[in-house]
């Protein structure tokens, strides 16, 4: 924690000290620029991380500070950071902002996991914003889908893809502020711009994206596959399912899996693939028309 990593010229990875089954060894946040820099993602609110961040920097001006999107571990700590450095915090938007009017519609359904609903940037950063960077250009790219917010930055021939696409885990989609349809669209999009190496929000860099994304996208066809075939046996809940489909994963983790499920079963509602008698929820039942 704390320790620089040069990962190729004009560009350093540290990691927060946030580790945790949700975030690997902790976000990462990266140092861009030879010159002015750019800091992606700050991190949790945290004061050692804020001065390993500022010793990293040393006497290069910051120029922006970049955000993916606003879960706590990523965007907490900006407004500190902002204030030590002068430069202004630039994002796509606030917690709320990319969410889907399908999404719009569900906000008794839960959710929240993490949001920082205080966030509010300098500059918002409309989807092909582009950015100078030294060396290069940096475009901001729309990825919603693990948050309606979220971001991936574009620099020579890489990717800065947040929680979009990760190598030691899969995001999580936790509907409202999560979208499982945008996700698989988001991944999709990232894929087609071809990035030569991703340098996600937690973990190691993805040195071959577009098998990790083929595979999530396989991945999350085959969860789908299984919901549909636990359905032929009747009605369940989304708790019920998930504790079929995840009976070997961590108990600490069957809440983040129950959310996934949900959020394939919304998606296959839109679809008309399933349905339910009551409004979207944990415990509403699901069954094939």
């Amino acid at each position: 924690m704390g320790r620089i990593t040069q990962l190729e010229p004009g560009l350093k990875r540290l990691v927060a000290p946030n580790p945790s089954p949700m975030t690997e060894r902790g976000t990462n946040t990266y140092i861009l620029g030879t010159g002015p820099v750019l800091v992606i993602d700050p991190g949790p609110d945290d004061p050692a991380h804020l001065e390993a961040i500022l010793s990293a920097v040393g006497d290069a001006p910051v120029r922006r500070i970049l955000v993916t999107h606003t879960h706590l571990d990523h965007s907490a700590l900006a407004p500190r950071l902002a204030a030590r450095t002068g430069a202004p915090v630039a994002a796509f938007g606030d917690c709320r902002a990319g969410r889907s009017p399908a999404m719009e519609g569900l906000d008794g359904l839960g959710g929240g996991e993490g949001l920082d609903r205080d966030f509010v940037p300098d500059e918002v950063l409309a989807d092909g914003a582009v950015l100078d960077a030294h060396p290069g250009r940096v475009e901001a790219m729309w990825t919603p889908g693990h948050l309606g917010n979220h971001l991936t930055f574009l620099w020579n021939g890489a990717a800065f893809c947040g929680d979009l696409v990760m190598g030691w885990a899969t995001s999580l989609v936790s509907p409202p502020d999560g979208d499982l349809t945008r996700f698989m669209t988001s991944c999709r999009a990232l894929a087609a711009r071809a990035p030569r190496v991703l340098y996600p929000g937690h973990g190691d860099p993805v040195t071959a994206p577009a098998d990790r994304i083929a595979w999530l996208l396989a991945h999350r066809d085959t969860r789908e596959a299984q919901i549909l075939a636990a359905l032929n046996a009747g009605p369940l809940t989304p708790r019920e399912i998930a504790g079929r489909l995840y009976a070997d994963v961590d108990p600490h983790l069957l809440p983040a899996a129950e959310r996934n499920v949900l959020a394939h079963l919304i998606d296959l509602s839109a679809r008309d693939r399933v349905r339910s008698p009551t409004a979207p929820s944990p415990t509403a039942p699901y069954d094939l028309p």
